[in-house]
């Protein structure tokens, strides 16, 4: 029996997930027998809503329906974006006040330390995330432990204000020292901002990230008031043109917890909307890693248009970080809130390959984007992309791809390629395929990071990989890191929107409370987890209003070593501290995670800092097995034809090429060869096969 909380009792509803990337827009439908039919369109970035659907239309021809039918009868949506991301990044975010405490106006400027680094002087320091201009000191001081030092200057707050409100200020953030003890007078600036300032969107540090911590408190507050503007025009907007558009159902939206928020929660805090789509991708690892081998140590390898994304699954769960940064770390900007550890890279098929001063090959971190995008879409594009070199290699069909929908200039890939063919002084095919292979080295990178900092060996790990662009180099990706099994989902041309099919409702919460093991007072933190509870208690609360009745709570710390700067994240055995027992037990927890990531068993007292709490609603689960899966078969495929693929080795292969939906469980095709899915190509290299399995995926075996 359903325990889904949003059927409206219709004869056949449906699920949608939707990932706005920054070159594609992901499509993913799901009925009532929780097969998966997958779309996908080019992102159109003045109006979300066309590529969406664009990319609808193409998964419901697939159903037998007009997109409106299909929209007329989803009871859930799920949607996903990079929308704010890009915007952070590209600099494309409101004009934005920073409201800080008397003698502080440099929090955002110095940061807390830390360079990649240590011994290049030549770097030059990076630029505060809102500018020094911008930054503006209000009279007041509250102490350490919560007490007023120094009243509010209100009618001071009140001048300034109506000062921003002539210059043209678009958002505020607030973060006062110490307001984390005691919020009233960054409650009371937030009064006098509706005051002032009517309509104009603001951030109070202590209500969006309460933590000890005054540089990543503001870092949020700021990044979060900057794109308020911005997305709660795109959020709700892409909500009003589904409504016009006939959809009546439950609207969410991904956050960077890796589950899903009501989206009219997430337009109140947008920052959760950073990293969004990327975190939903170990969600479908999960999902299909699990079901395929039943290992739960897997790395997880997305790779898009503009990005290649690693997250990591250890024991079944996903590894979360505080330590999430937009851009470079250090030099990059600290959102400070608790998110899906994801490590990116500027490495994706639209990633633009170019030749450094010193004559060598490099690939990103720039990207040709959807518009024009790359050379072979025949949109303008002049630039030498990695899907360019793939198309060069012979590793894209030209009339396959997403399903023949969409031409491919082969031309157009090789003029774009060839004047770095000559700067090298290197063939078309060669040059190429050293395209793919520093992308690739780029990618390896990005996983040793990943794994190897967390103690985690990737030859004992089961990679899943996702994206549009994953098939195209996986397998040199997997071998040099010494992986024998790459899972391909049959649906990883739409990774992330796949694990918003899978995604749950979650929220966290979390309060700074300084714990020393030895002789803190376990009565005060059971406090404080009270509160955490308090306020879960009134999530729960509207969540069941909504349909929701399956709930599960996780309460973790996060603890370090006395007088260590970084600290880790445990899980609590039970929900309180209730003996001497559970103290012990969580020494030992913060030794194994010490002994894990840093190879060295911790010992002595443990200092806890900030305690939390996750809250998840459960979504009913969809099956994961893709649309028009048929019986196991012991046969030989036949190949659709033929064609060649150049593979490094100076010569060009002739290889077999295979329509997915021609492809039975069980099987297996040896490279060289392709594989044509309508949303993803697997190449198949030499001295490694592929089979399709029980669940409808590509398991491939590298030799």
């Amino acid at each position: 029996m359903s325990t889904r909380p949003f059927s409206k009792g219709s004869p056949m509803s449906f699920t949608i997930a939707v990932d706005a990337g920054g070159t594609f827009t992901d499509v993913v439908v799901s009925g009532e027998d929780g097969r998966l039919v997958l779309g996908k369109s080019p992102t159109t970035r003045n109006r979300i809503f066309e590529g969406l659907s664009a990319g609808l239309e193409m998964a419901a021809e697939q159903i037998g329906l007009s997109a409106g039918a299909v929209l007329e009868r989803c009871d859930l949506f799920v949607y996903a974006t990079t929308h704010a991301t890009n915007a952070m990044l590209t600099g494309h975010v409101a004009k934005t006040a920073f409201l800080t405490t008397s003698g502080f106006p440099d929090t955002l400027v110095l940061r807390q330390g830390g360079k990649q680094s240590a011994y290049d002087f030549t770097q030059p320091f990076p630029a505060p995330y809102i500018p020094r201009r911008l930054t503006f000191e209000i009279t007041e001081r509250v102490d350490a432990d919560g007490g007023v030092v120094t009243p509010l200057d209100r009618e001071g707050t009140r001048t300034l204000l109506r000062k921003l409100r002539d210059r043209g200020i678009e958002a505020v953030a607030v973060s006062f020292i110490n307001s984390v003890t005691n919020a009233v007078h960054e409650q009371a600036v937030g009064r006098l901002i509706e005051e002032v300032l009517p309509g104009v969107p603001y951030t109070l540090s202590a209500e969006l990230n309460p933590i000890v911590g005054e540089y990543p408190r503001s870092s949020s507050a700021a990044i979060d008031a900057s794109i308020k503007p911005l997305m709660q025009r795109h959020l709700l907007g892409v909500r009003d043109d589904l409504r016009a558009a006939g959809f009546d159902g439950e609207l969410l939206a991904a956050s960077s917890s890796g589950g899903t928020m009501h989206i009219e929660d997430l337009v109140e805090r947008p920052i959760y909307t950073l990293k969004s789509g990327p975190s939903l991708a170990p969600v479908a690892a999960l999902r299909y890693g699990s079901a395929e081998t039943g290992i739960e140590d897997i790395v997880v390898a997305d790779t898009g248009g503009t990005s290649f994304d690693v997250s990591l699954l250890r024991g079944g769960r996903i590894k979360f970080t505080r330590d999430t940064w937009l851009g470079p770390k250090y030099t990059g900007h600290l959102t400070g809130l608790s998110s899906v550890d994801i490590r990116s890279v500027g490495a994706g098929g639209g990633s633009i390959a170019w030749i450094d001063p010193g004559g060598l090959l490099r690939v990103g971190p720039e990207s040709a984007g959807a518009e024009p995008g790359p050379a072979c879409y025949g949109r303008g594009g002049e630039h030498a992309t990695v899907t360019d070199a793939a198309v060069v290699l012979g590793y894209i069909d030209p009339g396959f791809f997403l399903g023949g929908r969409m031409s491919i200039d082969v031309e157009a890939a090789r003029r774009a390629l060839a004047p770095l063919a000559e700067k090298l002084g290197e063939s078309l095919e060669r040059t190429a395929f050293g395209v793919i292979t520093v992308a690739s080295e780029r990618m390896v990178l990005a996983i040793q990071d990943i794994t190897i900092s967390e103690g985690v060996d990737p030859r004992d790990s089961l990679i899943v990989a996702g994206g549009g662009a994953a098939g195209l180099n996986i397998g040199p990706i997997a071998r040099e890191l010494g992986c024998r099994r790459v899972l391909i989902p049959r649906t990883s041309g739409a990774f992330s929107a796949c694990g918003g099919q899978f995604s749950d409702v979650v929220s966290e919460t979390w309060r700074s409370h300084e714990f020393l093991s030895a002789d803190g007072s376990v009565d005060a933190v059971n406090v404080v987890l009270d509160e955490i509870d308090t306020e879960l208690d009134d999530i729960a609360q509207r969540l069941r209003q909504r349909g929701f009745t399956r709930f599960q709570r996780h309460y973790l710390v996060e603890a370090r070593y006395p007088g260590q700067f970084w600290e880790l994240e445990v899980e609590l055995r039970s929900s309180r501290l209730k003996s001497e027992a559970d103290v012990e037990s969580l020494r030992r927890a913060v030794g194994a995670a010490h002994e894990r990531v840093f190879a060295v068993a911790g010992e002595g007292d443990v200092e806890c800092l900030v305690w939390k709490a996750r809250l998840t609603a459960a979504v009913e689960r969809r099956s994961s097995r893709p649309a028009g899966l048929d019986a196991a078969t012991t046969s030989s495929p036949e190949p659709y034809r033929m064609k060649e693929g150049h593979f490094g080795d100076g010569r060009a292969s002739e290889m077999p090429v295979f329509l997915g939906d021609s492809l039975l469980p069980g099987h297996r095709i040896e490279g060289p060869a392709l594989i044509l899915e309508p949303t993803t190509t697997i190449v198949v290299y030499p001295d490694a096969d592929v089979e399709l399995t029980g669940q409808g995926h590509y398991m491939m075996r590298l030799g």
